[in-house]
């Protein structure tokens, strides 16, 4: 196959590779060297939105090997389908838990996020390109779309996108729960699940608390 499509790297990438080659990994070869030789072994999952402000590994200090991380359009988790089609998020699901035994599965929602002002926009009929059978976007927020008559009576735009926001969070974790090898394992006590909302603006992080049924800070 002719690559003539793929071109070199930017400039200013090249640099901040070299200046990483020469620091970050020179300081902590060793680890390195350790990772590589034996294997990945990650306490936790992180299901977290494509965002390029939200910065999982910087927001709870880790470092490499620590997490798992599976990022897409408003960190969603699609029900259990095992169809033969193609399914990333489900595919990057079963790896962590079958393969690598996770014992912690957190799905990490975001304020402003862009995904979400598109499914809310697509319910109020302003995105007809997100209709179109043919978007990725559009048919990936179906995912969330019911959810929408929870926080349609919601005036406030920048209250009603946290709300629906927050029920992504829950939508995800409850579409978790319909995966047959979650359910045995946190039944058996030997995996949890974990509901994170975070505001990028303030570095603010809440929970979903089971016991009131509602998000609280951590």
């Amino acid at each position: 196959m002719d690559m003539d499509h793929a071109k070199p790297l930017p400039g200013y990438l090249v640099q901040r590779y070299h200046g990483w080659k020469a620091t970050g990994y020179a300081d902590n070869k060793a680890w390195y060297r350790h990772l590589a030789s034996n294997g990945q072994h990650p306490r936790a999952m992180v299901i977290s939105c494509c965002d390029s402000r939200v910065h999982v590994t910087s927001i709870f200090g880790a470092d490499q090997g620590e997490f798992f991380i599976h990022r897409n359009i408003a960190n969603l988790v699609p029900p259990y389908q095992p169809d033969g089609d193609h399914h990333g998020t489900s595919a990057a699901v079963e790896y962590a838990v079958n393969m690598l035994h996770v014992t912690h599965l957190i799905v990490l929602g975001h304020s402003s996020c862009g995904g979400i002002k598109g499914c809310i926009d697509m319910c109020q009929g302003a995105a007809p390109e997100l209709e179109d059978p043919q978007s990725f976007v559009g048919r990936w927020m179906d995912i969330l779309r019911p959810k929408y008559a929870l926080v349609a009576e919601e005036n406030d735009p920048v209250i009603q996108a946290q709300q629906l926001e927050k029920h992504a969070v829950l939508t995800s974790l409850d579409n978790l729960m319909t995966f047959p090898f979650i359910q045995s394992r946190v039944a058996e006590g030997i995996l949890t699940l974990h509901g994170l909302w975070t505001d990028i603006g303030e570095g603010g992080l809440e929970y979903f608390n089971v016991d009131t049924q509602a998000f609280q800070p951590v």
